[in-house]
Order: C-alpha cells, then sequence, then structure tokens
C-alpha cells in the first residue's frame, strides 16, 4: 500500500531511500531531532518562570500536550514553535528548529518530496492504489494508516495524520500552485474504513475538484488505452523550472531530476489525461458513486 505521506535534499539525482535498513536509521535520527528540540523547549520555558499550563494558554493547546511536545512524544506545527519562541523570548532559539522539526514528522522516504510541494507551481500526479495524500480526509487517512502491517504506534499515527493534513495548505497557498490529478476507478470503489469513510471522501473529492486551480479526472476501468500501466507517479515543476518525477512503493521512493526521464514522464501524464475523464464527467461520475453508496 502506497503510504503517500514531503527544499528536497540538495539536488538529489536518480535516487532511492530504503526504509527498512538505510531509511531505519534516519527515521532515529529524526526522532533525536524532535527529542532534542522538547528538551529545548522545556529548558526555556522553566528560564522564563512558566508553567505547563500558562504555555500551553498562550498557544492554544493543553498542558498534557506541551508535555507530550517536550518529551518528543508529539510534533508541534511549525505556526506552533513560532508562537512558543515568542511566549517564553527565546530570541528565536525555538524558531530555527522549525524546518528540522517538520522534516522529521514525515518518513524518511517521503521528505524530499513534502518539500517539494512547498515550492511547486504545478503538480500532476497518477494514482492506482489509494486517494492522493494531499485529498484525503482525515479518515481515510487514519483507515490506510490502521491497515499498514506491521502497525503503528498511536505517537506514529498522529504525527501521520497531522503531517499529511497539513501538506493541505497546498491548496489555499497564494500565488495558487497548479494541481492535476488522475486516479483509477478502482481507487474511487475501495471502501478502506467502510462505506461511511468512502462517502466522506468522495464528498470531499467533490469539493477540492470545483476549486479553479485543481482538476481532477477519473480513469475508468473500461477504458481501451491506458498510458499509464506501469503504475502511480508524481510530476512536480518548481519555481525555477526544475522538474522532479517522484515514484514511491513498499516504504521506498525514487526521486528523479534528469530531464529526460522528467520530460517524458510529463509528456506521459498528458496522454493519460487525454485518455481518461474530463474534469466535468470525472466529479459528475464521482457524484454517481455517491449516488450507489
Amino acid at each position: 500500500m502506497t503510504s503517500d505521506q514531503t527544499a528536497p535534499e540538495p539536488e538529489p539525482g536518480s535516487e532511492a531511500k530504503d526504509a527498512d535498513d538505510g531509511g531505519r536509521a534516519a527515521d532515529k535520527s529524526g526522532q533525536g531531532v524532535v527529542a532534542a528540540f522538547g528538551q529545548s523547549l522545556k529548558t526555556l520555558r522553566l528560564r522564563a518562570g512558566m508553567e505547563r499550563e500558562e504555555l500551553g494558554r498562550r498557544l492554544g493547546y493543553s498542558a498534557s500536550s506541551i508535555a507530550s511536545f517536550e518529551q518528543g512524544r508529539r510534533i508541534p506545527p511549525p505556526r506552533a514553535i513560532d508562537r512558543a519562541d515568542q511566549a517564553v523570548d527565546a530570541d528565536g532559539l525555538l524558531s530555527v528548529w522549525k524546518e528540522e522539526v517538520e522534516k522529521a514528522q514525515y518518513p524518511v522516504f517521503f521528505q524530499g518530496m513534502a518539500q517539494l510541494e512547498k515550492q511547486a507551481i504545478e503538480l500532476l500526479s497518477y494514482d492506482t492504489m489509494v486517494v492522493k495524500g494531499l485529498l484525503q480526509t482525515e479518515e481515510y487517512t487514519r483507515a490506510l494508516l490502521a491497515m499498514r502491517r506491521p502497525p503503528l504506534d498511536t505517537e506514529t499515527t498522529e504525527q501521520r495524520v497531522a503531517a499529511r493534513l497539513a501538506r493541505q495548505d497546498i491548496f489555499d497557498r497564494r500565488p495558487a500552485p497548479l494541481l492535476s490529478f488522475v486516479m483509477d476507478e478502482s481507487v474511487l470503489r475501495h471502501r478502506y474504513g467502510g462505506k461511511q469513510v468512502l462517502r466522506g471522501q468522495l464528498e470531499h473529492l467533490l469539493l477540492i475538484g470545483q476549486k479553479r486551480n485543481v482538476e481532477l479526472q477519473v480513469m475508468p476501468t473500461d477504458c481501451d488505452d491506458n498510458a499509464g500501466v506501469n503504475g502511480p507517479f508524481t510530476v512536480v515543476t518548481r519555481k525555477d523550472g526544475k522538474r522532479f518525477l517522484y515514484v514511491e512503493a513498499q516504504n521506498t521512493s525514487t526521486l528523479v531530476t534528469d530531464p529526460e526521464q522528467t520530460t517524458l514522464a510529463a509528456a506521459r501524464y498528458g496522454i493519460i489525461r487525454s485518455q481518461a475523464l474530463s474534469p466535468r464527467e470525472s466529479l459528475e461520475f464521482i457524484e454517481k458513486l455517491l449516488g450507489e453508496l
């Protein structure tokens, strides 16, 4: 199952990261970053003579949440880190952690992609297994994570859910990036989490599909031709015009910058779009699926 959970590594060429060996060490490194930030937060809070309850009130969190931040069991969003820096008069000592702490919330194999999404002026995505993470509801995300084997612990699950939802800020960014999603019909029929979870997901897709910078298309199963038979992939273009090809499977990923490969992938995506239902037809198709639930 594709987990789809993230400035890429300095100009990667064609690179795969494996979460089962090298990735495991990197995940531990990320945990170390979160733990170090938490210790810094606690030290600066105590220096300011502030109880967890008071800091929580200033940040809009409970005292137990502040404890989770300090103990490295929960990752605070960037905005909370900035507010904490101001609240304890840290003079930037907490804010400087923002980028590394934010990166740590993603699986190591997705960290480069997460940063690319923030820099994208165009994102093209073809999916065949599950709804793209950028398009998922919280309930759908939780259903997918609950099916992971081996199972994820509670803290990791909450971290992944928060991280995935935070990525969806891309839809409200200004200037708005151009976003195109094509997904196989089968993706929309899998009842991951049950009928109600799927219903909520389809309703969410209908809302997202109405955004002016979003084109959402469905590749029907009865289509005679499909240039995407080799599987899902994403093509991202940055403001500087550099294009990246991202492919993910079984907790490993490849991020390609070779111009020939990225150009061919973008061209292939264009063919896939031409073979799929139009955006208008696709929204009508999703409404039809909703009616069948």
